[in-house]
């Protein structure tokens, strides 16, 4: 019987989920739909495939106090719907079967609330003045530490020892290329999702298989449950 590990980059989920599914679902949702777009990685060749286990990478939310440039005054983050979601949405995982948590930690340093990218644009191409500036223009930015590490070592290890016979990625970035490296080495089937998102040519060199699944279907799984 294959086992299969499956390790997932919290903060690229989140984009990707919120670009692809929306950003509006609440955070009980959010965690079901993870959880139902793993376990399909464990059927795409057979029923037989048994799930090792879902491996998640993210940081808990900052309660710091940041200064909002538009608003001009400091806001608690504490006290942010931001804040309130990602609690719940962690505390969810933790009550889900075969999930364990890996947390990292946000850096304060250079925190702030930045224009997005797309705000940027429109400014520079004269869509919007200053003066149409909102306050859902601009975006907190944070950079998190220890995420990617701790995905790099859970890979190793999981190939060192033998525990699996693949390994299923969601990222989308080229960092784990390394461990990567060492899992194929060790003669582990690892398969990248990047959820639809082109990656680059140095990550697909060294991957066994490239593969980003349907959106998870919700209603499917209350009626296959209903069944048992």
């Amino acid at each position: 019987m294959r086992k299969v590990a499956i390790l997932v980059d919290g903060g690229f989920f989140h984009r990707r989920a919120n670009a692809l599914w929306g950003d509006n679902a609440p955070a009980a949702q959010r965690a079901e739909e993870l959880l139902v777009y793993c376990r399909s990685h464990t059927s795409h060749y057979d029923e037989r495939a048994l799930l090792y286990r879902i491996f998640y990478y993210d940081c808990p939310p900052s309660s710091a106090a940041v200064y909002h440039p538009l608003l001009q005054k400091q806001i608690e983050l504490k006290r942010t719907s931001l804040y309130s979601w990602m609690t719940e949405f962690h505390s969810e995982l933790t009550a889900k079967r075969k999930v364990a948590l890996r947390f990292g930690r946000l850096s304060h340093v250079g925190v702030g609330y930045t224009l997005s990218s797309d705000t940027i644009k429109k400014l520079c191409s004269g869509k919007i003045l200053w003066a149409n500036l909102k306050e859902e223009d601009f975006i907190l930015n944070m950079t998190q530490k220890g995420v990617d590490m701790r995905i790099g070592v859970d890979i190793s290890s999981i190939a060192y020892k033998k525990q699996v016979d693949q390994i299923v990625l969601i990222a989308g970035d080229s960092d784990f290329v390394p461990a990567a490296k060492v899992a194929r080495r060790e003669g582990i089937d690892f398969i990248l999702d990047p959820m639809h998102q082109n990656i680059s040519k140095d990550l697909q060199e060294h991957i066994d298989g490239l593969r980003s699944k349907p959106r998870p279907n919700l209603d499917a799984r209350k009626e296959k449950d209903c069944r048992k």
